[in-house]
């Protein structure tokens, strides 16, 4: 049985960001994601393989490699999620710049 991982408690673990940076940039192996940590490669596997069960990283296996690759579907997924909220609190900045603004042009 595979249980279902949380997407956002997976993202919100700083190696497992930085992984998601690396593989990014372009798909690599286990190893070279491991080769970027000072931490115990069958702890930088266990990040991969929570990535990989949120869908977030999709492996591919070439012979005996497997190399990791960013989901972009999910990417997507997470940022459609997040565009409302960040939307919302661009609406409210602008709302406090603007009576900040105010009140300097009014003690001036």
């Amino acid at each position: 049985m595979n249980l279902r991982r949380d997407v956002f408690q997976a993202i919100a673990d700083p190696t497992r960001r930085s992984i998601l940076m690396l593989v990014a940039a372009q798909s690599m192996t286990a190893g070279a994601i491991a080769a970027n940590f000072d931490t115990a490669r069958p702890t930088v596997s266990k990040h991969i393989q929570i990535l990989t069960e949120c869908e977030l990283l999709r492996s591919e296996q070439n012979g005996r490699e497997i190399t990791y690759h960013l989901n972009p579907h999910k990417m997507k997924e997470i940022a459609n999620f997040i565009e409302p909220f960040r939307k919302m609190w661009d609406e409210k900045f602008n709302k406090l710049e603007d009576v900040m603004k105010a009140y300097q042009d009014k003690n001036a």
